[in-house]
């Protein structure tokens, strides 16, 4: 899967400055609980941001940057968290074992297992709301199949907001972007989506559970092409799902843009509150 040439363009050092300004000021601004261990290894801890009107049971939302599996960090991924925590929902950012250090079969272990902390961490919660982006997304999308009760938990999930995501892994093995991963074709299969919803027989646990699909009208035809038939293999299992093509935006450009109060995506106005269905007017 490659990136079009225009989002290369546009992933400019500016670009890059202000994730990183955004993430800083939401340190500086917010109220947070930064490297939170939800394991016990190295790259497993997560950041919280408060809004300011703190209580244990606001709706979280808990967001896993992209980067191929293989870059990015939450410490440059909180851009969202002014426009979110200022409409009374709590932010969590979550670290995972980026390639070549973590496998995709752990990474997805990683993010099973920071969904579990939160959950028991803050058990009134009104909702927990999973973001991804590209890979992250992809992980996002992981949770759908979790298997939670050898976590003796289940996680209060709402929603599921995947953003320009990776459901089918069999067309990474045959590229570049698979050298720092070394998936075969086997763990592809293991860990898609796609593939594993396709194939699975039981229905959604919580059919009020939404889940919205988007991609960006500059996104490459592979990224459409995996977000629509993602969405189509949703409808079919049962899930309460929607879709999303957002106008004039690229695979970076959906996703920076969350620095924005007025962005559609942080307008939890249209969303309301995260404490019912996540969707688009």
């Amino acid at each position: 899967m490659e990136v079009p040439e225009r989002s290369r363009r546009a992933e400019a050092p500016w670009k890059k400055l202000s994730k990183e300004t955004a993430t800083k000021r939401a340190r500086a601004t917010r109220r947070n609980l930064l490297h939170v261990p939800y394991g016990d290894g190295e790259g497993e801890n997560l950041d919280i941001y408060f809004p300011e009107q703190v209580s244990e049971a606001s709706p979280f939302c808990v967001f896993f940057h992209g980067g191929y599996w293989q870059s990015g960090s939450k410490d440059t991924s909180a851009f969202m968290v002014n426009p979110l925590t200022a409409q009374g929902v709590a932010v969590v950012i979550v670290a995972y074992d980026i390639a070549p250090k973590g496998t995709l079969d752990q990474m997805v272990d990683q993010v099973t297992r920071s969904i579990v902390y939160i959950q028991k961490q803050y058990p009134r919660n009104e909702g927990i709301y999973l973001c991804g982006h590209s890979a992250g997304a992809h992980l996002a999308a992981m949770m759908l199949l979790a298997d939670w009760t050898k976590h003796a938990v289940a996680p209060n999930l709402r929603g599921f907001f995947l953003v320009s995501g990776i459901y089918d892994l069999e067309p990474i093995v045959f590229t570049s972007q698979n050298g720092p991963l070394l998936m075969t074709l086997e763990d592809a299969r293991r860990n898609g989506p796609q593939q594993l919803l396709e194939a699975a027989l039981t229905q959604p646990v919580d059919p009020a559970c939404h889940v919205l699909v988007i991609v960006g009208q500059h996104d490459s035809p592979e990224f459409s092409r995996q977000s629509r038939e993602f969405y189509q293999t949703l409808c079919r299992g049962g899930w309460n799902a929607s879709f999303e093509e957002l106008h004039d935006v690229d695979h970076f450009e959906i996703i920076w843009k969350l620095t924005q109060d007025d962005y559609v995506l942080t307008q939890v106005g249209h969303i309301p509150s995260l404490r019912r269905a996540w969707v688009l007017p």
